[in-house]
């Protein structure tokens, strides 16, 4: 190694300890000056959404995979924990559950009899006539099963329920199961997609995103649509159970706390101390795949395709697994979030949060950076959290000597939620102008 070389690792190591340090400070402030509630918050959050990074940096920064479609695979994570932990709810079973499996295995079963019949049918006129035939009987037979099962479950009491349920499962499991249900409409896209030009992978997320996201809104007997499901289980206990338990009264008592406020950030403790176990994890694990054969592998694939091809690589293979690691690590996310919340609610599933910030977070962060994309993940949510009220802050500092009823003083509050977008721009373009390949650049 040079001199040089020496002397460039020596100024860039300590980099990663002193984001993260400060990131604890920006945080712990936020904790002092407003309330530890919304520091605990904030770090949940930030923790979630570094995860959701984590898992569009395996896709882009290992492969140069560009997926527009995070929210859609967000939405299925949080979709999952309704699906697994939710109890059933009997009467909607009994009214159109069974006519509803069997609708959805005469659908399957037809694309599935489309799909092996393709390559045994001779190349002629007859080819797509039978596979007419096959599609369009067996549209009609789902639909004659289909729709009276949909209006059957969704009349059973639909202020309360009006919908199936789930599987009344620890909602723990809802985590992995929102990685499957996420890697599998990511198969779908990617087999179909990848073996195109990049732009079309980009055209395909994004369309499914958008079809995942109409599904949760307007098929009320898989998830309420927009009424929501409220009441998800909590893997943590319930604020109103610790605030009757006498261990922790009396742990209040000695620490001189409210009961109400320090039960509120216990629990957010224990999530957090769940993340940081499931974001360690995953770190931990993609280090080490990054750093195996198969990671050098993909970085090569990334760096020069051509190449790599002509060496007998399997590119589009590799693409199409990267792709689905990546899409399984955002549903996990996902469903973390939905559980978070308490709720699934559909509306809330926006393409600015789901999909710009998380790529902002991760081009900021250090694409190709596994540490830079939990940074990036910390950071941007913590301004997007933060920069409201610190702009009204500064707004009612600023206007601090005009009068309570200025036309510009007026003005310049009601614009403060539009500083939230100003700011992310004005970041990204500075670290794209001053460090082009992020905080913690790849090595």
């Amino acid at each position: 190694m040079t001199q040089a070389q020496t002397q460039t690792s020596t100024t860039t190591l300590p980099r990663a300890p002193l984001y993260f340090a400060a990131m604890a400070v920006l945080i712990a402030a936020v904790g002092f000056l407003q309330s530890w509630n919304s520091a605990l918050s904030i770090l949940n959050m930030g923790l979630i959404s570094a995860i959701m990074a984590l898992g569009v940096n395996l896709q882009w920064g290992y492969a140069g995979l560009f997926n527009v479609g995070v929210m859609g695979f967000t939405a299925l994570g949080g979709l999952a924990v309704v699906l697994t932990s939710m109890p059933p709810v009997p009467a909607a079973w009994s009214a159109g559950g069974g006519r509803m499996i069997l609708a959805l295995l005469v659908g399957a079963g037809t694309i599935a009899l489309a799909v092996l019949s393709y390559p045994r049918l001779p190349k002629t006129r007859l080819r797509g006539v039978i596979l007419t035939v096959i599609l369009v009987g067996g549209f009609f037979a789902f639909r004659a099963l289909f729709d009276p099962a949909v209006e059957a479950i969704e009349a059973v009491d639909p202020a309360v329920s009006g919908y199936l349920g789930g599987m009344g499962l620890p909602v723990i499991f809802a985590w992995p199961v929102g990685a499957l249900l996420a890697a599998g409409a990511a198969w779908l896209v990617a087999k179909t997609a990848l073996g195109l030009r990049s732009d079309y992978l980009a055209i395909a997320t994004l369309g499914i995103a958008e079809i995942i996201l109409a599904v949760l809104k307007n098929e009320d007997w898989l998830s309420r649509g927009v009424k929501n499901v409220n009441g998800l289980p909590r893997p943590v206990p319930y604020e109103i159970n610790l605030q009757q338990n006498e261990w922790f009264l009396g742990l209040m008592a000695k620490l001189g706390m409210d009961p109400v406020t320090g039960s509120s950030i216990f629990v957010k403790l224990l999530y957090a101390g769940i993340f940081l176990a499931v974001i360690f994890v995953i770190v931990v694990a993609m280090e080490l795949a990054l750093k195996s054969p198969w990671g050098r592998m993909m970085r090569a694939i990334r760096d020069n395709e051509v190449a790599s091809e002509a060496m007998g690589k399997d590119v589009t293979g590799r693409h199409l697994q990267i792709f689905v690691l990546g899409a399984a690590i955002i549903g996990f996310a996902g469903a973390m979030m939905t559980t978070l919340d308490g709720q699934l609610t559909p509306t809330t599933y926006q393409p600015l949060r789901y999909t710009f910030l998380i790529w902002v977070m991760v081009i900021v962060g250090g694409s190709g950076n596994n540490w830079g994309a939990v940074l990036g993940g910390m950071l941007i949510w913590f301004l997007w959290v933060e920069v409201e009220p610190i702009g009204a802050w500064i707004v009612n500092v600023l206007t601090s000597g005009l009068e309570d009823g200025s036309a510009l003083k007026a003005g310049l509050i009601e614009r403060v939620a539009y500083m939230r977008y100003l700011t992310m721009g004005v970041i990204l373009l500075v670290v794209l102008r001053f460090s082009p390949r992020g905080l913690l650049p790849e090595k």
